[in-house]
């Protein structure tokens, strides 16, 4: 189990902290710090209240609710959104409405969820070719043939 520094921004003080919904719950869901109104294929960035400190070697991703995606069409153009461990402002989320209603986000509502993962550093070596595969340079839907 790693361990995440959790600070309460001062527009989020009545706000639940992040938490799994269930003991299988791979996401600790997160509340809206604001009441928006996100009008149909609007895009907005919303406070959450909380800021957080991910130990070097993981990031946090920032993942949809599913349930929104489904049943109001609200979910996030950049996903899975990514936290780097370096960063200390306050989690914000990138809502996207894809439905042709608006639709109300109140202070408090589950908006995302995060997910921690390891990242791996890598380094690059360059070289004249790469080495063949029976796939090679074949693209999107190439296995599905």
């Amino acid at each position: 189990m790693i361990e995440i520094l959790l600070t309460r921004l001062p527009h989020g003080d009545d706000l639940p902290e992040p938490a799994a919904q269930t003991a299988g719950s791979a996401g600790y869901d997160l509340a809206s710090a604001e009441d928006v109104v996100l009008a149909p294929r609007e895009r907005r960035l919303v406070g959450t209240g909380w800021s957080i400190a991910i130990p070097e070697g993981y990031e946090c991703q920032i993942r949809p609710r599913s349930g929104l995606a489904l049943n109001h069409g609200i979910t996030l153009p950049n996903t899975p959104a990514t936290i780097d461990s370096d960063y200390r402002g306050e989690l914000r989320v990138a809502l996207i409405n894809l439905s042709d209603r608006s639709f109300r986000v109140e202070r408090g509502m589950r908006i995302a969820q995060m997910v921690f993962a390891r990242v791996e550093k890598v380094a690059f070596r360059r070289v004249d070719a790469l080495p063949v595969t029976p796939r090679g340079a074949a693209g999107f839907g190439s296995t599905g043939i």
